[in-house]
């Protein structure tokens, strides 16, 4: 396909020079489903709606026990909509003048425009304002400091790591040799803040709830010590409420999914897209980070989880700003109940991507399942032979989604890299991962929320959350892909025939030293990658085959209901997942080519 012509915005890049931060997502996971909830004996009093929940106690604290904080209903009511923002923006600025593409960050044409049609519409996907890029990135610079000052302890810390002796006769030359004596430990203040940044406690994460409404939009971030204040009740102008934590699969995953659920009625089950007896879907996303970055976190996991010293402040720190009423309770309820402990570094491990030789791909996975770092060092994947990909690493991480009657969703996922391939990969992949949200162009779930940012639900087929799930599984569920950004960068199976082709090229090649070693740990590696894409892209062809049938069943159940929908012009969920099938059945048929290929 060719590539589109040059959009606005294209004729300079900007630079970000500062290697990737690392403070990343958490933790936790799913539920012990085969557990009554009714004989914990524990938390609420009953699982009212959350409108129900919001009169109780708006009145007094209620028979819920939860401690009396402002109503999310009236802060959320006196802050100004984005279309407000907007017009004070455009009045302050009406005596400039400005290129027409300028004029505002994003027009309501251009904000609705799906993957599914980014290549028909590709000017509207390309045409951004300059001035939001800027604002981005003023932001992102201020990480900058922090960061640099992280990164010295850390490399302090690697070479104390590294310099450990192994004979008797080394540590005897150390005596006479300031050269060869062993780098002083950072001291014990600075090793707990190289903790939280690259692993913030628990209650100190970052959560990002977005509102939609009828021609409207509103995000707010909070903390994860606040989470189940907003679950509680939305607005009367919201349709929905999507909250997303960063979250892996672990013990604080699990707590916050049972909490979600329990303090509200279900939404409609999607029972072929989930699994027998929960009705929720969830997916592996395969998504790039930077390769420094990735290992900067598994050594910072590795080294310290084993400095005992730290554990007692790192564990105090865990839930030290938790205003949640239920949510720690409840995972020591749950380590009780797994015979584990509650500790910082079992909280924080699910921070950790997974590298695709890191296990195979998940099923449905309880709090005790998820993959375990097999080691400290990270070689570098079979795909950064690639030019494109050197210095990126292809991870996976899970993505979870569960809806309520009351239309608020919940998604959890500690993915926090590039979703998005384009020509700048390698400028999105050095952003810190905590701020990654905000970058539309590389991160799905921040794409998301822009798309809707000025019309709200005003373009949906349906104003429900199984409308917004089916859309948001389906944009999440079908990335790495460069296909909003035109195909300027290559795809993955582009990528990996490229190597196989060099690998080839290699086997015929003249002899030389060390060289057989490292084309068959090449081709090993190659062979790895792609057998574990190809299963995970086999997951996620059976996720949208039993979604076909659950959206089929609720347009049939709406249309038997004579429930007409709320914008005919909008794309249906049948239409979402068809679209969705196909792409990844498309890539699941190219990988698998490939292999044959390569073996």
């Amino acid at each position: 396909m060719g590539s589109p012509g040059k959009s606005p915005g294209d004729e300079e890049d900007v630079a970000w020079d500062s290697p990737a931060p690392a403070g990343l997502p958490v933790q936790a996971s799913m539920a012990a489903s085969d557990i009554s909830k009714s004989s914990r004996g524990r938390r609420h009093s009953s699982s009212a709606s959350s409108s129900s929940i919001s009169a109780n106690r708006d009145q007094s604290p209620g028979s819920n026990g939860r401690r009396t904080r402002p109503s999310v209903t009236s802060v959320a009511a006196s802050l100004p909509t984005v279309r407000e923002m907007h017009d004070r923006r455009n009045t302050s600025q009406s005596s400039l003048t400005v290129p027409p593409i300028h004029q505002s960050s994003v027009s309501s044409d251009e904000t609705v425009v799906s993957t599914k049609k980014a290549l028909t519409n590709f000017q509207k996907v390309a045409a951004r304002d300059p001035r939001v890029e800027e604002n981005r990135l003023r932001k992102l610079s201020l990480c900058k400091r922090e960061y640099s000052q992280q990164k010295a302890v850390y490399e302090r810390l690697v070479d104390w790591a590294d310099s450990s002796y192994g004979n008797f006769g080394k540590q005897i030359l150390s005596l006479f040799s300031t050269s060869r004596r062993r780098p002083p430990l950072p001291s014990k203040c600075e090793l707990l803040e190289l903790a939280n940044h690259y692993y913030p406690a628990r209650a100190n994460l970052k959560v990002q709830v977005c509102d939609f409404g009828l021609g409207r939009a509103e995000r707010t971030e909070t903390t994860l010590g606040q989470i189940e204040e907003y679950w509680q009740s939305k607005p009367d102008w919201v349709d929905v409420r999507w909250i997303h934590a960063p979250l892996g699969l672990g013990l604080t995953h699990s707590s916050v999914e049972d909490i979600f659920l329990h303090d509200g009625q279900p939404g409609r089950e999607f029972e072929n897209g989930g699994a027998p007896e929960w009705p929720y879907l969830e997916t592996e996303i395969l998504n790039m980070r930077s390769h420094q970055n990735f290992q900067e976190m598994r050594d910072v996991y590795m080294i310290l989880s084993n400095l005992k010293e730290l554990d007692e402040e790192l564990d105090q720190c865990s839930f030290k700003n938790d205003e949640n009423s239920s949510l720690q309770s409840d995972i020591d309820w749950r380590a009780g109940h797994l015979g584990v402990t509650a500790n910082y570094w079992n909280l924080v491990a699910s921070d950790m991507p997974w590298s695709l030789d890191e296990g195979l791909a998940m099923g449905i996975l309880g709090p005790m399942e998820g993959l375990q770092p097999i080691g400290r060092q990270i070689d570098r994947q079979a795909l950064s032979i690639h030019p494109f990909f050197k210095d990126s690493h292809l991870v996976r991480n899970v993505f979870r989604c569960f809806h309520r009657s009351d239309g608020i969703v919940l998604t959890l996922s500690p993915m926090a890299g590039v979703n998005f391939l384009d020509k700048k990969m390698n400028q999105h992949l050095c952003e810190p991962v905590h701020a990654i949200f905000e970058n539309e162009n590389a991160f799905a779930p921040g794409y998301i929320f822009s798309a809707f940012a000025d019309q709200g639900t005003s373009t949906w087929h349906r104003r429900t959350a199984e409308w917004f799930v089916t859309y948001l599984i389906t944009e999440v569920g079908t990335t790495p892909h460069a296909q909003r950004q035109g195909y300027n960068a290559p795809e993955l199976d582009t990528a990996y025939q490229s190597i196989i082709q060099d690998l080839k090229r290699r086997r015929h090649a003249p002899w030389k030293k060390n060289e057989t070693v490292k084309l068959v740990r090449d081709y090993l590696a190659c062979v790895d990658e792609l057998t574990t894409v190809k299963m995970i892209c086999q997951k996620q062809v059976e996720l949208f085959k039993g979604m076909q049938q659950d959206v089929r069943k609720f347009e049939t159940e709406d249309n038997r209901a004579r429930r007409t929908p709320d914008n005919s012009n909008g794309e249906s969920m049948t239409e979402r997942v068809k679209w969705a099938l196909n792409l990844v059945r498309s890539r699941h048929d190219s990988i698998e080519k490939l292999l044959v290929d390569a073996r």
